[in-house]
């Protein structure tokens, strides 16, 4: 913001001059007052003032209505109205009421001050006026427009005669500089440079000319050409010397000096005065050429592959390719055109080239190190063969810095061949092709001595009353159930597992990766395991006959705790494998403690849970809801389990387990069926006879196509008013399926079930579905309350919520109050029911009922 300035007095219908310098804006400055007379008989307010900057400082232009005393605090009150509007009345001017300024700026937007009305009443401006103000600050600034227009033409004439004066001289003196420089820049260059003038006699030559033609320079100025050198330089010399002074063309060739025999590179530039030549001794670099011509030669004939690479000048990472032999090109299917300056990872390389033997490259080639590696090599139409490569860096002459590479290569595709066929003996089951026992040690050596691998598990498997199958239908048979078995197997793995057959009709899987957490990895080598059973329970079709099997596995897992050798972990898992046939067959078992201990948890709970619901050890505990009033409209029904041995268990610790077992559902429906059992027995008593209840609903028991029909039933058969009852959604629900779930929804609201969407703001919903949703109500969840008066996000969060569900018209409820603060902060921003302990914690329904006794009518 410019500072503020005053530099005239300002007093009741002041006219004020402009700032020095500016004779021609007086015309414009009583302009600028007759405009503020008018902006406040206009806007009909006693005080108008124009307020301009000037050099980063707001001076006042003209004004009305306002004593001397006033103009410091009416100017500060302007310049501090274009940063952020302004809280009347200001400090700088406590008298003033009312203000509204229009900036005035200029077609480029350049900020030229302000137009401003005030009054000391409270005051208001009409549409009409309101135009015809921006009407009157469109008028003044584009008057400032054009004065500063005319002014900035001014000084931009006198700035460009300056400029032109001073570009003249400079041309001058760049003009003796750049010959200067020029004289030194010939003498200093490397190559050889004379000119000569239109009768062919020397007019220049710089020191590098006298000592590749053996004559001093000095000597030869002013002599003729052809006199000086007599036969010295051959025909071709003459011939395109004087083609390029007849043509006015530059010509570049190579001419032989004789004596002492020496090849010169020539370029000549004719030019006005003659001609320009430059020239250097090139005898070396032809010598090489032909040198190397020789060896291309002898290398294209060689039957191996031969390649040459360069390190890229331009600095950037790899190699491009400056020679192949013919021997490449009847390789790999490229021409000599289509491989150079090509890279030879990006031309040679597939999906199949083994990472680690490039990787492995690489290294070798920045160490500047030979090497020599077996890659799997792709052709120009796609196909693959095997290459034994031998690469050797080649140093650059300047020092130590490699900046080719020779690469030398033989087609070792039949040789691979046969190791892959002498391997897979050694290595594969010849019936089903899958790793033996021998290939299956190594691969656990090779995990085990991973010190960054994860928790593995190792599987043995054992297929039941497979004897049976070999001593009635025969051999034949049994191999063909073990092909299908062992097809089956792998897929019910991921690649980078092995499967491996041991013999006879045992199998063995071997998981790798399944993170760092034993639980986390016992839960998913059991689903793994789980997987592996259905999958050979299924039908066996064997040479037309229909047959069934199943298996039993035994599970043990490694790398989380010490072994002494492969054969330890591969017994614990046969344990674990009878342990399974004595459970029954068909089955899996954990050898492992600790994830035998993980699966035997969940199962002994999922079991507990089995016999509570049989034996009726839940019960509903429920927690008052209330109104702004204080009044309860209703409560929450919450589940809780009274275990024999744990004693009062929370959800919490039961859902996730009741969830997986498939246990939700007749909990859920037991659940449903209690609340409005209550809700039925409330119906009869004046004082609880408005009361709802609202109860939690679980995707899973929300998702059965039965569900809308099952609650109805229930609500009918207990005779309950369907709007009592209030049903608690989670924000998960709507991740999948939106369309279902709303045309549920929208069904029990046409019922008159009321629909509350809890935790929100935990979860999935967006606002693009919220307002698709048939809701009744928003529960903010606790994690937001909790902190409302610490944490600035969790207050914003929730008047957001409260907002929104206003803006919606929908209720918005508050769980997890617990302070009177948080309810006056919460009732302050418009919520209107809340819940927590602040008022009750969750109760069972006699001490409820006491609860409801004691209160106040």
């Amino acid at each position: 913001m410019p500072a503020l300035m005053s530099p005239l007095p300002s007093v009741p219908d002041c006219k004020n001059s402009s700032p020095a310098g500016e004779d021609s804006s007086r015309p414009l400055f009583l302009d600028a007052d007759r405009i503020a007379r008018l902006a406040a008989r206009t806007c009909g307010v006693p005080i108008a003032l124009v307020a301009l900057s000037e050099n980063g400082q707001l001076i006042l232009a003209a004004g009305t209505g306002f004593a001397e005393h006033e103009r410091l605090g009416l100017m500060t009150l302007c310049a501090a109205a274009q940063q952020t509007p302004q809280q009347l009345p200001a400090a700088c001017a406590p008298g003033i009421v009312f203000y509204r300024g229009l900036p005035l700026r200029r077609k480029n937007g350049e900020w030229l001050g302000v137009l401003a009305v005030a009054a000391r009443l409270r005051h208001s401006l009409s549409r009409a006026q309101q135009e015809d103000l921006e009407t009157l600050a469109t008028l003044l600034a584009g008057q400032l427009d054009l004065q500063r227009q005319q002014r900035e033409e001014g000084h931009a004439i006198a700035s460009e005669r300056d400029q032109m004066r001073t570009a003249m001289q400079q041309s001058r003196e760049d003009a003796q500089n750049l010959a200067a420089r020029l004289g030194t820049a010939l003498e200093s260059i490397t190559e050889g440079f004379f000119t000569l003038d239109p009768h062919w006699r020397f007019t220049y030559l710089n020191r590098e000319a006298g000592l590749l033609l053996h004559q001093p320079g000095g000597a030869l100025l002013g002599a003729s050409f052809w006199q000086a050198f007599p036969g010295a330089l051959n025909a071709a010399f003459s011939e395109q010397l004087r083609a390029a002074a007849a043509s006015r063309h530059a010509v570049e060739f190579d001419a032989l000096h004789a004596p002492p025999d020496r090849w010169l590179e020539v370029r000549a530039y004719p030019f006005a005065d003659g001609l320009a030549i430059y020239f250097r001794d090139v005898s070396e670099r032809r010598k090489a050429r032909e040198q190397l011509m020789l060896l291309e030669t002898s290398i294209s004939r060689l039957n191996d592959i031969v390649l040459i690479a360069q390190i890229r000048p331009s600095g950037k990472p790899g190699l491009r390719i400056i020679f192949v032999n013919k021997a490449f090109e009847q390789h790999t299917g490229y021409s000599h055109q289509e491989a150079l300056g090509r890279s030879p990872r990006h031309l040679l390389c597939g999906a199949l080239t083994q990472r680690s033997e490039l990787e492995r490259i690489q290294e070798a080639l920045q160490q500047g190190k030979p090497v020599q590696a077996e890659l799997i090599t792709y052709k120009k139409n796609g196909r693959h063969f095997w290459m034994e490569v031998d690469m050797v860096p080649v140093a650059n002459e300047a020092g130590p810095f490699f900046t080719h590479w020779v690469a030398v290569g033989r087609n070792i595709t039949r040789r691979k061949v046969a190791e892959s066929e002498i391997k897979h003996l050694a290595f594969y089951d010849p019936l089903t092709h899958l790793p033996n026992r021998q290939l299956l040690m190594e691969r656990l050596q090779q995990a085990l001595s991973d010190p960054h691998q994860q928790e593995g598990a190792l599987m043995f498997i054992d297929m039941d009353n497979f004897k049976t199958l070999n001593d009635t239908q025969g051999h034949h048979k049994g191999d063909l159930l073990l092909q299908q078995v062992a097809t089956r197997l792998m897929g019910c793995v991921r690649q980078t597992d092995t499967v491996a057959r041991l013999g006879g009709d045992e199998f063995v899987v071997m998981l790798k990766d399944l993170g760092h957490d034993p639980g986390q990895a016992a839960d998913r080598a059991e689903a793994v395991g789980q997987q592996i059973l259905a999958a050979l329970s299924e039908s066996y079709h064997l040479a037309g006959d229909q047959h069934y099997s199943s298996c039993s596995i035994g599970v043990t897992a490694f790398n989380q705790k010490p072994v002494h050798n492969i054969a330890d972990l591969l017994k614990q898992a046969d344990l674990a494998m009878y342990q399974a046939k004595m459970a029954g067959r068909n089955t899996l078992c954990f050898y492992d403690p600790a994830m035998q201990a993980a699966v035997s948890a969940s199962a002994a709970l999922q079991s507990d849970l089995r016999q509570g619901l049989r034996e009726g050890q839940f019960l509903l505990h429920y927690q008052p809801q209330v109104g702004r009033d204080g009044r309860m409209t209703g409560v929450e029904a919450l589940l809780r389990w009274q275990h024999a041995r744990r004693g009062l268990v929370r959800p919490a610790e039961f859902i996730a387990a009741a969830e997986e077992g498939g246990l939700i559902l007749p909990l859920g429906q037991w659940a449903l069926e209690t609340a409005c059992q209550q809700l039925a027995a409330w119906a009869h008593q004046p004082s609880t006879a408005g009361l709802s209840m609202a109860i939690n609903v679980s995707v899973r028991q929300f998702r059965q196509p039965e569900f809308v029909d099952r609650v109805m039933a229930t609500l009918n058969a207990a005779k309950v008013s369907p709007h009592k009852l209030k049903l608690e959604l989670t924000e998960s629900l709507f991740a999948d399926d939106m369309d279902i779930s709303i045309r549920k929804l929208a069904r029990l609201k046409d019922l008159g079930v009321t629909l509350s969407l809890d935790d929100f703001g935990m979860g999935y919903s967006s606002l693009s579905c919220l307002k698709r949703l048939p809701l009744d109500q928003l529960k903010i969840d606790k994690s937001f309350v909790h902190d409302i008066l610490r944490d600035p996000n969790d207050a914003a969060i929730a008047r957001t919520i409260i907002a929104l569900a206003q803006s919606l018209g929908l209720g918005v409820l508050a769980e997890g109050v617990e302070t009177e603060a948080q309810r006056a902060f919460l009732a302050h921003h418009g919520c209107e029911c809340y819940q927590g302990h602040l008022f009750c914690k969750p109760l069972p329904i006699e001490a409820l009922q006491n609860f409801m006794a004691a209160l106040p009518p």
